[in-house]
């Protein structure tokens, strides 16, 4: 069932994927020939496919334990989805943040993504408080 749930994000990923690599013209890079604009050599092709054995092992384990945390939530369990993505993506923008992925970015995008994080902390705080008090009452 879940190959079936999760068949329309691969697909969605996969034709963009190819779209990039034909329009960037990158296909030579998967098999480690080309050169990398402004880059000394060419990657190192068993260094880029350990990084997507890394890659997937983390999504995998995400689940994993996504699954073992909504296990203990009891009758809470229907918030945790939300809370999981919202992790996902707060934590993803500041690994980001951190290693100057939005370097250059104009400020109206910096704007942008400090009012988007400002929100999912803030939905993420209310879903807890929320969940807090139901359990007292």
């Amino acid at each position: 069932m879940l190959v079936i749930v999760l068949l329309g994000g691969f697909t969605t990923n996969a034709l963009w994927c190819l779209v990039l690599i034909l329009r960037n013209s990158s296909a030579r890079e998967l098999l480690g020939e080309a050169k990398v604009a402004g880059a000394a050599a060419a990657p190192s092709l068993a260094r880029n496919y350990l990084l997507c054995a890394l890659a997937g092992t983390t999504w995998y384990f995400q689940f994993f334990f996504y699954t073992m945390g909504e296990s203990q939530m009891g009758r809470y369990g229907f918030s945790s989805w939300t809370l999981h993505m919202s992790s996902i993506i707060i934590f993803a923008t500041l690994w980001g943040l951190g290693l100057h992925e939005w370097k250059g970015a104009s400020r109206r995008s910096l704007a942008l993504m400090t009012i988007g994080l400002a929100v999912l902390v803030g939905s993420t705080v209310v879903i807890g408080v929320g969940n807090a008090l139901v359990a007292r009452g």
